[in-house]
């Protein structure tokens, strides 16, 4: 995993307070950063390979139903780790 620290880099949920109102959703965030982590990206493109393998045939029975449900896993525990941190 990498050097960064997901709880620090990620927003307050309340926004910058900028503007009142606004809010961040930190599993949003969090989200982000964990699919761009090297082995969710890894999933990711895995998934975007089998899209394109079944999007370029005309009739097929594949689907990237495996893909998809290790993607989120990947990123689903990646945020689990952090994510209670930001929640009151």
């Amino acid at each position: 995993m990498g050097n960064a620290d997901p709880v620090k880099d990620t927003p307050p949920a309340h926004g910058d307070g900028d503007e009142e109102g606004e809010l961040v959703d930190p599993q949003t965030v969090l989200r982000e950063k964990c699919r761009a982590k090297a082995d969710c990206s890894k999933l990711a493109a895995r998934l975007d390979e089998c899209n394109e393998r079944v999007r370029s045939r005309i009739k097929t029975s594949e689907n990237c139903h495996e893909e998809v449900v290790d993607l989120f896993h990947c990123v689903d525990h990646c945020v689990a780790k952090d994510l209670f941190h930001h929640l009151k």
